[in-house]
């Protein structure tokens, strides 16, 4: 009960401020990929007024509105836009809100879940559903609950009712908690309706946390360790970077069980698969910092990304075959998941080591392939999934629901690696070209 009140009070919120859009823009002639079911449907028109997908069918039947913008279709394939489930906005001058908005855009991402907010993000999202900021959708919680910004049960308390007054979509949980805290924060955010999201604490571990209905578990934190034999002890141990090295413990039949643990707790898991994978597999740390993508990032970032990937593989116990082996079992619990129906979402933590905003996405969605999801599970991870997390309209082309949507130049449900193909995207109303967007940032 406490976790349908909670996303119908978050329903509320999101729907809450008005959007600017602009009039009538319509796609002609364009496989339509609607994500309601694993089609492609050719040859159609689609029509989005003021935000909304007004009209859908066969390019000879469905009118052009006269007033229109019509976008090209042809030989092209337009889908939702994606979701970030796991971003952070990580400037606050124009410039550096401009570029992250156009990074995100020109990948077809037209939502984005922020991870670390700031009370100037409250006014960044108004601004943006006012129209007076080109830009992804912004979700946001508020400054992170941790061990050092939290120093009570009771000062706990008071954040989640301080944040949940400022107007914050949803509270960050990070590491550092106290069992005492954390419960204290959950059973708070629960009784006034506050999502809470993010980190496993060490102290509650997965149990705690699915007992007090978090909404969603960022980087399969805290699951290596409840895989490990039972009674082991580890409170006082060290795992590494997402407990990278306590995979040759584990005890993969157990993934069963903390499957349906999750399952009935009706919690949802942000893998982040792509930043855990490039920091601890075999892959050098130079190549992905000679990704194409990297030029968008400032060269001193870049030279600390492959520092940090240097550092971990040279930490005293870690092991290359366990590295792997944590790979393998983070892809099964993925697969494991998404077969048993607990929601996976789709999220990349961007900008973070070798994640470029944007681009980061597309190696998100790959690495759901390589765990075992078709191309078309992939993509409903960052649509379908999302959309029904949230209750809102976005994550499938329908009439009625909205606008935000990508037009791809190859099919990416043949291949996933064609999400990366972005032609254009519309978002807010405004079509852009991906081309244009990143010429803003040459």
């Amino acid at each position: 009960m406490h976790r349908m009140r909670r996303l119908f009070l978050f329903f509320v919120t999101l729907v809450a401020a008005p959007q600017a859009f602009a009039d009538v823009t319509a796609f002609v002639n364009v496989n339509v990929i609607p994500m309601t079911s694993e089609v492609v449907l050719p040859a159609q028109t689609v029509v989005v007024e003021e935000g909304v997908i007004t009209a859908i069918g066969n390019v000879d039947v469905v009118p052009v509105p006269e007033n229109a913008e019509i976008v090209d279709g042809t030989d092209r394939y337009l889908m939702p836009g994606l979701t970030e489930m796991h971003g952070h906005v990580t400037g606050t001058g124009d410039d550096q809100i401009r570029r992250l908005f156009s990074l995100f855009l020109a990948n077809g991402v037209t939502t984005v879940r922020g991870m670390l907010g700031r009370p100037s993000h409250l006014r960044l999202r108004e601004d943006i559903a006012a129209g007076k900021v080109f830009g992804p959708r912004l979700i946001t919680s508020g400054p992170s609950f941790n061990g050092n910004s939290v120093t009570s049960a009771e000062q706990g308390v008071r954040m989640v009712r301080e944040q949940h007054a400022a107007g914050y979509d949803f509270l960050k949980i990070h590491p550092g908690l106290s069992k005492v805290e954390f419960e204290a924060i959950a059973d708070t955010a629960n009784e006034i309706g506050i999502p809470f999201s993010g980190h496993v604490p060490v102290a509650t571990g997965i149990d705690g946390a699915l007992e007090k209905g978090m909404a969603s578990i960022d980087h399969l934190d805290g699951y290596m360790a409840s895989l490990l034999p039972q009674n082991t002890d580890t409170s006082g141990g060290y795992g590494g970077f997402f407990d990278v090295m306590l995979a040759d413990q584990v005890i993969e039949e157990r993934i069963a069980d903390v499957v349906a643990a999750t399952l009935a707790a009706g919690v949802a898991n942000v893998p982040t698969e792509s930043l855990f994978e490039q920091v601890v597999n075999d892959v050098p740390p130079a190549d992905l910092g000679n990704r194409a993508e990297m030029r968008y990032v400032p060269a001193a970032t870049v030279r600390q990304w492959e520092r940090a990937k240097e550092e971990t593989l040279g930490e005293r116990g870690f092991n290359p075959e366990v590295a792997a082996r944590a790979i393998e079992i983070r892809r099964r619990l993925i697969l494991a998941l998404h077969e048993a129906g607990a929601a996976i979402l789709l999220g990349s933590d961007a900008p973070q080591i070798f994640n470029v905003p944007g681009f980061s996405l597309h190696h998100e969605l790959e690495f759901m392939v390589s765990s075992g999801l078709t191309p078309f599970e992939a993509l409903q991870t960052g649509t379908v999934a999302p959309a029904r997390f949230f209750g809102i309209g976005t994550g499938v082309v329908a009439v009625g629901r909205i606008g935000d949507l990508v037009l791809l130049d190859a099919d990416p449900i043949a291949d996933i690696a064609n999400s990366r193909r972005v032609h254009g995207v519309l978002a807010a109303g405004r079509w852009s070209t991906a081309e244009d967007l990143l010429a803003i940032l040459d």
